[in-house]
C-alpha cells in the first residue's frame, strides 16, 4: 500500500509541475506584451513631446520647407532624398523594434538582427 501512496503522491506532484509550467508560460507572454505595450507608449509619448515643443516655440523650421525627407548622399556624391517611410523604419529600428519582414514589430532582445540591418542599407 505504501508504494501506491508514493507513487500515487509522485503523480500528483508531476500535475502540479505541469500546471505551474503552463503558468509560466502565460506569464512569460503577458509579461512580453506588457513590455511591448510599454515601449510603444513610451515612443509615443517621446513623439508628443516633441510635437508640443515644435508648437512651442515660434519660428520657421527646417522640416517645414521639406517635410519627412532627408537627404541622404548616394555613391555618386549626390544628395538623395528619403522618404518619410524609410524614416520612420530606421527609427524603429534604433529604438529596439524589428523591421524586417521575419519579425516586423517585435522586441530586438538579441541585439542587431542582420535581416533589419540589410534591410536598412539597401
Amino acid at each position: 500500500m505504501e508504494k501506491k501512496n508514493i507513487f500515487a503522491h509522485i503523480q500528483e506532484i508531476e500535475a502540479q509541475m505541469e500546471t505551474m509550467r503552463l503558468n509560466l508560460g502565460d506569464w512569460k507572454q503577458t509579461v512580453k506584451e506588457l513590455m511591448e505595450a510599454n515601449q510603444r507608449l513610451t515612443l509615443e509619448n517621446e513623439q508628443l513631446r516633441k510635437i508640443l515643443k515644435r508648437k512651442a516655440p515660434p519660428g520657421p523650421s527646417s522640416e517645414k520647407q521639406n517635410p519627412g525627407k532627408l537627404p541622404v548622399p548616394n555613391e555618386g556624391g549626390q544628395d538623395e532624398v528619403v522618404g518619410e517611410g524609410y524614416d520612420n523604419l530606421a527609427r524603429l529600428y534604433h529604438e529596439g523594434f524589428h523591421i524586417c519582414n521575419v519579425n516586423f514589430g517585435h522586441l530586438r532582445t538579441e541585439g542587431d538582427c542582420l535581416f533589419c540591418l540589410s534591410f536598412l542599407n539597401k
